[in-house]
Order: structure tokens, then C-alpha cells, then sequence
């Protein structure tokens, strides 16, 4: 039985499997956007989502947790920096994944994983609750 068994094991021992997440989110995270197979991305965007989490909460803690699976300084300082703010008022779903098409080679399904961009607040349209005035003129005559 599978019991309690979160994760794919993407045909690799864990430290190549491991290492490979840790290039792929630092690779997103320094490009925002990268491309590669369906279960990949499926993996990534879970570790992607627990660090901007761990960059929305920007202690010294949380700093040396990510820095655990970011492979580079300058990749951790624009996580905490410029990417986390960036959701300061969303709760979880970060990323956006969706799909691209077959590799040529062996016929993968390939995906993209990208950042969500800046939030843009939508300004409603106000609706007219003054009588226009070609109707007001047409209950006059």
C-alpha cells in the first residue's frame, strides 16, 4: 500500500531528484518562467509555492530555509525582495501552470510553469442611475 507517500519519484535516485527541484525553482524563479514535462512541473510548482510562502513571512528563519533549496544568493534576495511582495494580499496560488505540447524526441507532454503577475485591481464601470436624457425627453412629449 501507498500510504502517506506524497510526491513523484520522476525515475531518479532522491539526491539526483532532489537536486534537479532545487535547479528547476531557482531556474523560476530567477526567469519567472520555465518550460519542461508535465510531472515536473506538477513537482516544482509545490516547492515553488511553499518558498514564496517562506518569502511572504521574510525572518531571518524563514531566510535560511529557503536558502536551503535556492541554489544562489542573489535568486533568495529577489524572492524575498521583489517576488514575495508581489502576493502580499494573496493566500496561495502563485504560480500558473498549463500545457504545450509534445517534445519532438520522445514525445513527452511538456508544460509551462510561470509566476502570476502583479495583481491589477479591476476598477468596476458605474452603472448610469440618472434617467438618460433621451429617455427623460421621450416621457415628456
Amino acid at each position: 500500500m501507498r500510504h502517506g507517500q506524497a510526491g513523484r519519484k520522476l525515475n531518479r535516485t532522491s539526491s539526483h531528484r532532489l537536486m534537479m527541484l532545487r535547479n528547476m525553482v531557482t531556474s523560476l524563479f530567477e526567469h519567472e518562467r520555465i518550460e519542461t514535462t508535465e510531472a515536473k512541473v506538477k513537482e516544482v510548482r509545490r516547492l515553488a509555492e511553499r518558498l514564496i510562502t517562506l518569502g511572504k513571512k521574510g525572518d531571518l528563519h524563514a531566510r535560511r530555509q529557503a536558502l536551503r533549496v535556492i541554489n544562489s544568493k542573489q535568486v533568495a534576495h529577489k524572492l524575498f525582495n521583489e517576488i514575495a511582495p508581489r502576493y502580499a494580499e494573496r493566500n496561495g496560488g502563485y504560480t500558473h501552470t498549463f500545457k504545450t505540447r509534445n517534445r519532438p524526441g520522445d514525445g513527452a507532454a511538456l508544460a509551462i510553469i510561470e509566476l502570476l503577475p502583479t495583481e491589477v485591481k479591476e476598477v468596476k464601470k458605474q452603472t448610469d442611475t440618472k434617467p438618460s436624457k433621451e429617455k427623460a425627453s421621450k416621457k415628456k412629449s
